[in-house]
């Protein structure tokens, strides 16, 4: 498995946040990851990402520990989280830059190549400041990609866009899916559908469903009445 979660539990003092999760993904997977605040979703993403440590458990990526070979996961990694951290006095073109740096990719074409991927042609030049809310998006969504990796985590991408956004996100997402791994957290259940193959459900810490989506639309199973009916 491309991706392997094998019996992560995370305890924040008494309270416990993720018991015994576990559940596998492979490339071409859009996972949407759901469940109400403070069900664990961002918390198990850290994990994923090495940003957080588990108590116990395991992640690999691709073969690797996320504990014992943490650099090399982390470069097949590519990570978007909630609040969008962008350094907004940098014009696009210089942050994503800034960001290849760290990554030590030196070929201005890979830049270009994300620039255009994400649509950020005509905004490459601006502050990312002067951005709207849906170009701030793509610039993180743009970060997260510029070195390729074969595991996309987004949390909340979509939050706070316009209907117009959406779609534009959207799309994107469903895109770049097609050879990677796309672990996606939001709260818009409308959007699941329409960009996931899979969807995961947690609600307090443990997981409640793991399904296909052609599996959940075959049984003609609505969404978010099946969503509310696991996480009452």
């Amino acid at each position: 498995m491309s991706l392997e979660i094998k019996n992560i539990s995370k305890k924040y003092g008494n309270q416990e946040a993720l018991s015994n999760i576990s559940f596998s993904l492979n490339k071409g997977d859009i996972v949407g990851f759901l469940g109400p605040n403070g069900a664990g979703k961002t918390t198990l993403m850290k994990i994923i990402t090495s940003t957080l440590k588990q108590d116990s458990g395991e992640v690999t990526v691709f073969g690797k520990s996320t504990i014992s070979e943490e650099i090399e996961t982390k470069n097949v990694i590519g990570y978007l989280a909630e609040h969008n951290p962008l350094y907004k006095e940098m014009n696009v073109i210089e942050y994503l830059q800034f960001i290849a740096s760290l990554y030590k990719i030196k070929d201005f074409n890979i830049i270009e190549n994300i620039i255009s991927k994400t649509g950020l042609e005509n905004e490459k030049t601006k502050k990312i400041e002067a951005l709207s809310k849906g170009y701030k998006q793509r610039v993180g969504i743009a970060a997260s990609l510029i070195h390729n990796p074969k595991l996309l985590i987004l949390d909340e991408p979509t939050t706070g866009l316009d209907p117009n956004q959406l779609v534009e996100i959207r799309n994107l997402i469903t895109e770049i899916g097609k050879d990677k791994i796309v672990l996606l957290s939001t709260h818009i259940l409308q959007e699941i559908p329409k960009i996931c193959n899979h969807i995961i459900i947690i609600n307090k810490g443990k997981i409640v469903e793991n399904i296909k989506m052609m599996e959940l639309e075959k049984s003609k199973i609505n969404l978010e009445d099946h969503f509310q009916k696991l996480t009452n």
